[in-house]
């Protein structure tokens, strides 16, 4: 019988240095729950995000029955569950295990793959890469060393319209894009970018997820040569990351035919995004003639309830695909279901308006349910948001609100950050730079800086003009 273990003692680090960890990973999973303020927490991993009507409409019975009655989509595509009780474990596990959702128990917190949500639904894009991402999870599940990864560590498959970039992967595959063909030749739709760290190999596309693992692979041998326990390839002493010439040798053992890409850019293994490349505008429906197409929504902070989440199923099973696609920008997308059925979603209490103010906004969960939180950030970002008359210019920053320092589900990647300082005041940077494309070299941003402090009131003009501002005007700061 599934039964769910207890959260291991947490082990914060100073996120500055190397780490060097003495106990294992303590990110939550749907058998090894956190406990929070507000009861237990379960994270499902969904690879890809994809799940049936049907899965959805277990997970709805499974937060009503079990937890607070709602469902969070989270910033790489998964779900949470909260407000679990503490003998809730057993019944879970069963309640997943009997909608598919736990194929393989062991390697159910690993499962964290990211894959561009509209691939082979809108004609855009090299590849279609939804088929690959199975096939990524289906050799994960059946790798003992890939039971050995950490919760945290992320694949991402990009079908070359640059959607994944910014996400911060750990190991990410491209379909080839033109940029990566040779000069003045045409994408090559069989052939796919690889890239872990600095190592960067370009490979047929069918063999991407093979490489992928042996990326993987490489990486936890680097990991345990280096004596520090990482669990993300950014975490690795510089140097000793896994590199090209390496993932070539075992690309040739498992006879792959490989060849070296150019080197990827410094940082996480996230290849260049696609030039003016933004998270896709609730409620399109995405056609290209052929491709089914697809409607898109987004919850609010990513909190859906099991009412909204049973609508979102019912139109999938009825008038879609019988799919549901959750986005690492928290929003849905179901395929083949017409944009005639938005007005349900919107009646529903989901975002449908491309001009909505919500698009971009996103919240740790604050207070009550985190001890750790200074503030009810969720509240405060609601009011924010319900003061602004309409979406912002297109191509503005994200606003990531958070109830302390440690900023937990911040996306990757330019962003503005509000961090609750205590006494209903916040913080406000902006962080990982400016924007989604380098700034003009005559116009370099300004020294770091930053507005401490501000109230509600404060904030909201702040924030609009924070927000409005041309790149090289914002204040910035480096972490």
């Amino acid at each position: 019988m599934l039964t769910a273990m207890p959260p291991p003692p947490a082990n914060h680090l100073n996120r500055d240095e190397t780490p060097v960890r003495e106990r294992g990973d303590a990110c939550p999973g749907a058998l090894r729950l956190h406990t929070a303020d507000d009861g237990a927490l379960a994270r499902v991993r969904l690879p890809a995000g994809v799940l049936t009507a049907r899965q959805a409409h277990s997970l709805a019975e499974a937060a009503e029955r079990l937890g607070d009655g709602a469902l969070h989509l989270t910033s790489r595509g998964n779900l949470q569950l909260r407000g679990l009780g503490a003998a809730c474990g057993g019944p879970l596990a069963e309640l997943l295990h009997g909608a598919g959702l736990l194929p393989a128990p062991r390697h159910e917190r690993v499962r964290n793959i990211v894959a561009s949500p509209f691939s082979g639904l809108d004609g855009r894009g090299t590849r279609d890469v939804q088929p690959l991402a199975r096939e990524l999870d289906a050799l994960l599940c059946a790798s003992e060393r890939a039971a050995a990864l950490s919760g945290r560590f992320l694949f991402a498959l990009d079908d070359g319209r640059g959607d994944m970039a910014g996400l911060g992967a750990d190991v990410t595959l491209r379909a080839a894009a033109v940029e990566d063909a040779h000069p003045g030749a045409p994408a090559d739709r069989e052939a796919a970018v690889v890239v872990a760290g600095g190592a960067a190999v370009r490979v047929p596309c069918a063999d991407g997820p093979r490489t992928m693992l042996l990326a993987a692979e490489a990486f936890l041998d680097a990991a345990e040569a280096s004596g520090t326990r990482a669990w993300r390839v950014a975490e690795l002493p510089p140097g000793r990351g896994p590199s090209t010439s390496a993932l070539l040798d075992r690309a040739a053992a498992a006879g792959i035919a490989a060849e070296a890409a150019p080197a990827p850019r410094p940082g996480p293994a996230v290849p260049p995004p696609a030039p003016g490349h933004r998270p896709p505008s609730a409620g399109r429906a995405a056609s290209g003639g052929a491709p089914p197409g697809a409607a898109y929504v987004l919850a609010p902070l990513g909190r859906l309830t099991a009412a909204q989440w049973r609508a979102a199923a019912d139109l999938a099973d009825r008038r879609g695909t019988g799919e549901l696609r959750a986005t690492p920008w928290r929003g849905l997308v179901l395929p083949g279901l017409p944009a005639r059925f938005l007005p349900a979603l919107a009646e529903a209490g989901l975002v449908t308006d491309p001009a909505s103010p919500w698009h971009g906004t996103g919240a740790c969960i604050g207070r009550p349910g985190c001890a750790k939180a200074l503030s009810d950030v969720r509240a405060d970002a609601t009011a924010a948001v319900s003061g602004t008359p309409g979406g912002g210019p297109p191509g503005e920053l994200p606003v990531y609100w958070s109830g302390c320092e440690r900023r937990c589900g911040h996306p990757h990647g330019a962003r503005i950050d509000v961090v609750a300082t205590g006494d209903g005041r916040y913080d406000l940077t902006v962080a990982g730079g400016t924007g989604p494309q380098p700034s003009p070299a005559d116009h370099p941003d300004p020294p770091a800086a930053a507005l401490p402090g501000l109230d509600p009131g404060r904030l909201a003009a702040a924030l609009a003009a924070v927000r409005s501002a041309p790149a090289h005007h914002r204040p910035s700061t480096t972490k």
